[in-house]
């Protein structure tokens, strides 16, 4: 069985690289727009907050998390928002507090779950180590809005095979979530680690005729939908492959608008 490990000291270390990007803004800062529309970099760090109690409560506390539920299913298309704004309210600084407290809170229960524990969500049922997976793939896309907002260029880490791996699982999902059939064939994906070594991550076939290349970054920032496909240098062989690149995500829900290319005009 593999060491679930890595990944839960992965996403502290990219919690921890978020913090030091927001712990000394000024108030004003914490107001700036993102490219997410309606939301500043206090809605995201709040949505962050709000999920990350959401996951401690699921792991924690079956009736208390039963009831966030049955919000959700009464509000489908609002109560993600809601729980953003809510946060957004707060002073600055109790929401970093409040946001610090409960990812260590989540992070010690992961660490201790006991192996081949399931905890429920909002889709299927997750392990200790799928959900902090999925809590490093939102943290470092709702990080990369917060970057964009405030003009920063984050270096890429190899913390991204997290991001990658669940955006390369999610294939099928993303075709699910379009009303389109998931090609039956498995696909071929190469990408380039951001460590500079030239090392490839690699999944699927070797011989397999859909491929898709290029970095992992853009890959990552494709699958988030934090980036236009004409912007990014991933390439696909074959036409179920290019479509792919169209309609990837690698977070459950609906997808969105999606950013604009850059140098789009209204």
């Amino acid at each position: 069985m593999t060491d679930p490990t890595p990944v839960f000291d992965d996403l502290r270390d990219e919690s921890e690289e978020l913090d030091r990007l927001v712990g000394e803004l000024s108030e004003d800062a914490w107001a700036l727009a993102t490219p997410a529309v309606g939301w500043t970099v206090a809605h995201q760090i709040a949505h962050l907050t709000w999920t990350d109690r959401s996951a401690l409560l699921a792991a924690t506390d079956l009736a208390a998390f039963g009831a966030e539920v049955e919000k959700a299913l009464a509000a489908p298309d609002r109560f993600v928002d809601e729980g953003a704004e809510e946060g957004a309210g707060l002073p600055p600084e109790r929401l970093l507090a409040e946001w610090r407290a409960g990812r260590d809170a989540l992070h010690k229960v992961l660490c201790s779950a006991p192996r081949g524990v399931r905890f429920p969500w909002y889709g299927p049922p997750m392990s200790a180590a799928s959900m902090a997976t999925a809590r490093l793939m939102e943290t470092w896309a709702h990080g990369q809005d917060i970057a964009d907002a405030l003009h920063v260029m984050r270096p890429p880490t190899d913390r991204l095979r997290h991001v990658a791996r669940i955006g390369v699982r999610a294939r099928n999902f993303a075709f699910g979530v379009q009303g389109l059939d998931a090609p039956e064939e498995e696909f071929r994906v190469e990408l380039t680690a951001p460590s500079g070594d030239g090392a490839l991550w690699t999944y699927g076939p070797e011989d397999a005729t859909q491929r898709v290349t290029g970095p992992a970054l853009d890959f990552c920032l494709l699958v988030t939908r934090r980036a236009h496909r004409a912007d990014l240098a991933v390439r696909a062989q074959g036409p179920d492959a290019d479509r792919w690149l169209d309609i990837a995500q690698a977070f459950a829900g609906p997808p969105g608008t999606g950013r604009a290319p850059k140098g789009a005009t209204g």
